[in-house]
Order: structure tokens, then sequence, then C-alpha cells
């Protein structure tokens, strides 16, 4: 590779170094430059095989000058790197043509493998056929919803089906719209239907219609959800709910690309992009026999994977911002704002709802406080209500009791187990009195949490810990906490 140039662009000089050590160790020929300026002039003039660009550079936005490049030179493949880590971002580099969109911090090994696809001879560029203008409806900056706006961004422009995963509240129907409407089946309609909301023998009538007398009730032609989204895109949610029967159909249509209503005869062509989701794992339910093997690979062409709140608590902040500009937009007020201290206490929660959770939770303060800043009283109060119930407002007592009662129960058993596993043997190396209280740990956290619902702010409130000593306990005697508790 000795032969190929690498034009770097950033004003930051820490990661231009980096960047030149590490390729100029691979072979390579770097060039560096601060600003956007030396950038297009080097590349006016033909030089360089490849080209790592920031986004926000002192004298020109890096994206705005894909735009010039790519007219003189549109062969020539630019790797586009940012701190700006929106869907935003990543879809305006694909749509200017960028060959490949890279947040910060960046992975260096992820770096050279992209820089050698690049130069491939037969590597190709994803681009989006419209400049794309509007605010995109998923919010978040995390390092874990960097991937999915990456994969979202490469499939904007294609007909690929898609399998989105994610546990309930995670946003797998903003993904989906958002494919839609940024892609290029945008003008036509984008149908959504819900596997689990639908009586299992109505399905295959809501997916494909039915004719007039077909069945009891039809007492009327019905255009099915195929049809009603011809052109654009059909979104299954729920996918693991779907019947056997209608599983064994919908194979069958994505198979032949073509199907019959019900009684009906007449053949009708499928020209739908298919998207679905679920927040279960199809895979149990295929070895389960639940879920039709065959049906899942046609589905899982590409999986999007959706992260939980808990694992991109970064992202918080920005979604609270949100929800309170959105409250404030609907009900003609001032957007309210949260102080720091109430931000932390947010983020000490798991959130089993995940963003639908939060959503309500902000929603909720929005119309009921009184406040313009929101204080940490007002968030600790509401949320402790809302989420822990009869634990709080008057059963502080009732809990304890059982706590007690439960623990006792347990204490009992260890020292019976202790005291008959060592009555006439010698005694434990550092006596039984250290040796019971390391057994106890673990039902002693277990049981508060069972008893605070899974709610570790609460359990360590009851237990006298600080918060994060309690998280750093459960992690490290592997502590399940039941979400489903809530």
């Amino acid at each position: 590779m000795a032969d190929k140039t690498v034009l770097v662009a950033d004003d930051d000089k820490a990661i231009r170094t980096v960047l030149s050590r590490a390729l100029t160790k691979e072979g390579y020929d770097v060039r560096l430059a601060s600003n956007a300026a030396t950038l297009w002039r080097w590349v006016a003039a033909g030089e360089g095989d490849i080209v790592i660009s920031d986004v926000m550079m002192p004298d020109e936005n890096g994206l705005d000058m894909m735009v010039r490049i790519k007219k003189i030179r549109p062969e020539l493949p630019v790797i586009i790197m940012s701190a700006q880590n929106t869907l935003m971002t990543a879809v305006k580099a694909a749509e200017r043509g960028a060959y490949e969109y890279l947040p910060k911090p960046f992975d260096l090994d992820e770096l050279k493998l992209v820089i050698k696809k690049g130069l491939s001879p037969k590597s190709k560029k994803a681009t989006l056929s419209k400049e794309i203008e509007e605010e995109m409806p998923l919010i978040g900056r995390s390092p874990a919803m960097q991937d999915v706006y990456r994969i979202m961004a490469r499939l904007m422009n294609t007909d690929l089906t898609v399998m989105i995963n994610g546990e309930t509240g995670t946003g797998k129907e903003l993904v989906a719209r958002a494919l839609h409407d940024f892609g290029k089946r945008r003008n036509a309609p984008f149908i959504a239907i819900n596997m689990a909301a639908i009586p299992k023998e109505l399905i295959e009538s809501e997916l494909f219609g039915h004719e007039k007398g077909s069945f009891t009730g039809a007492v009327s032609k019905n255009i099915g959800r195929f049809e009603q989204a011809k052109g654009g895109t059909l979104f299954l949610d729920e996918i693991g709910d779907m019947p056997m029967d209608a599983q064994t159909r919908l194979l069958r249509v994505l198979q032949e690309g073509e199907y019959t209503s019900v009684g009906g005869t007449n053949l009708i062509k499928v020209d739908v992009r298919i998207i679905a989701a679920t927040h279960r794992s199809l895979k149990r339910l295929i070895s389960q026999g639940l879920f039709r093997e065959d049906l899942y690979y046609r589905l899982n062409v590409v999986p999007i994977s959706l992260p939980p709140l808990r694992e991109r608590r970064g992202d918080i902040p920005d979604l609270v911002r949100h929800f309170f500009n959105v409250y404030s937009v609907e009900n003609n007020q001032a957007p309210k704002l949260m102080n720091q201290k109430a931000l932390d206490y947010l983020n000490e929660f798991d959130w089993p709802g995940n963003i639908r959770e939060l959503e309500n939770f902000i929603q909720r303060l929005a119309a009921l406080s009184s406040e313009e800043e929101i204080s940490f009283d007002s968030v600790c109060n509401d949320l402790s209500s809302s989420i822990t119930d009869d634990f709080s407002q008057n059963s502080n007592a009732n809990n304890n009791k059982y706590l007690d009662e439960t623990l006792e129960l347990s204490i009992r058993r260890h020292l019976t187990k202790y005291f008959n596993a060592h009555h006439g043997q010698d005694l434990p190396p550092n006596g039984l009195y250290s040796r019971i209280l390391s057994e106890l740990e673990r039902p002693l956290i277990e049981l508060s949490l069972e008893a605070t619902r899974g709610n570790q702010i609460k359990a360590a409130e009851l237990l006298g810990l600080n918060r994060n000593t309690l998280r750093k306990k459960i992690k490290e005697l592997d502590i399940s906490i039941i979400k489903d508790r809530f």
C-alpha cells in the first residue's frame, strides 16, 4: 500500500498525530491538513487515493465540502468522521456520497479495515437520492446508538427487508418510520400492523384482505394491509405473536411475490418493503416450535438491534429536553427544564419501560408540576410513587415487615445449614460469623430488590448503602433483577 496516499483533514492535532502514526505503520503515505482549504487544494489537484475528513473544521463544514469533492472526483472514497453523533449526521454523510461514516471516538482497527475496503477496486459508495434537511425522529448521541444510525443510513435507499429487535419501548416503530420517511418509498403509504393486537383468526384477513361472504361476518369486501401499503412500506410489529397458519401464508407471499385475498382467486402482486419488529427472541420461539425458521431467515435479512435505555444513559438528558419541548409545543407553553441533580437521579433508574416510560414520566411532570425548573424533590417524589407503587405511600411498614420476616427465615436456614455442616468438625478458617455474613449478602440484596420491585435506589436506601455500592455488589454477585415486577 506504499503507493496509496491517504489525505487526512481534522483541526484536532492529537487526532492527526494518531492517524499519521497508525496509517504510516500500515504502509500508507499520509498527508495531514488542519483545515478544509488545504484538503480541497489537494483534492482539486488530483492528489490522494482516499480522504478522511472531520465534519466540523474552522473554515468549512466537511459535509458541505463533500458536495464539491463529488463533483470533480466522484470516484474518490471519502470517510467522514464526526463527534456530532446523530442519525442526521450519518444520513447526510451517506446522502452526500461518503464511503463511510465513523463517529468519534472511533476504533483504529475499524478505520484501517474501512480504508482497505475503500481502496479496493470493487468498493462502492452508498448514496441517497435526495437532500434530507428535516429533523430526524430519533434522539441520542450515545455510542450504543451509533451502529444503529450507520446501519439505517445505509438502508435508507434500499428495499432490503429489515428485522428490528428491542425491548418494549425502545422505539422500534420510530426506526421503521424513519427508514420509510427518508427512503425512496417516502411518497407511498407506511402501513403498520401489530400482530399482538389482532385476534389470531383475523390476521390473514387483515394482511391480505377478504372477499364478501368468504367467512361468517364478511359482509363486504375488505382490502388488506399489503394492498393498502402498495408501493410503500408494511411494518409488521410484534411478528413473534403471528400464528403459525399466518406465518405459512406470509412465507409463501415473500417467496412468490404474490398472493390472493381470503376467499379470492385473483393473484395480487406484492410491491411493498417489509420491516418487521419484535421484543421476543425469535430463535427461542423457533426452538419451541412457535415460529418458522424459514420465515425467520426471510425476514431477518438486515437485523437492527435497539439498545435499552439503561445501556444508553448518556442520552437521558437529550431525551428529557426533547420530551419537554414536544409537550410545550403541543400545549403552547414555555418548555420546562430540569436541574442537574434531578437528571442525575433519573440516570440511576433502569427504566424497564425504556424510552416510552421516560416519555410518559416527563409528560406527567410537565403537566402536573408548577415549577419552571423541575427540582430533585419533584422528580424523586413522582418517580418513587409511580414506579414503586405500594412500596411507597404508606406501605413501607408492610414491606419492611415482609422483609424482616423473610430475612429471619433466611438467616435461620443459613445458621442451621452451617451448624449441621460443621457440627463435630473444625470451624471455618475465618469463623462462622464472617462466613455467614458473606453467605447472607446475596439473599439480603435479592430480598431487598424483591421488596422494592427491582428499584435499586429504594433498595439502596433500605439497606443503607450508596447506590453505586449496591450496583457494584449486584454485578459482583451476578444478581438478576426481575424487570417484569413493575
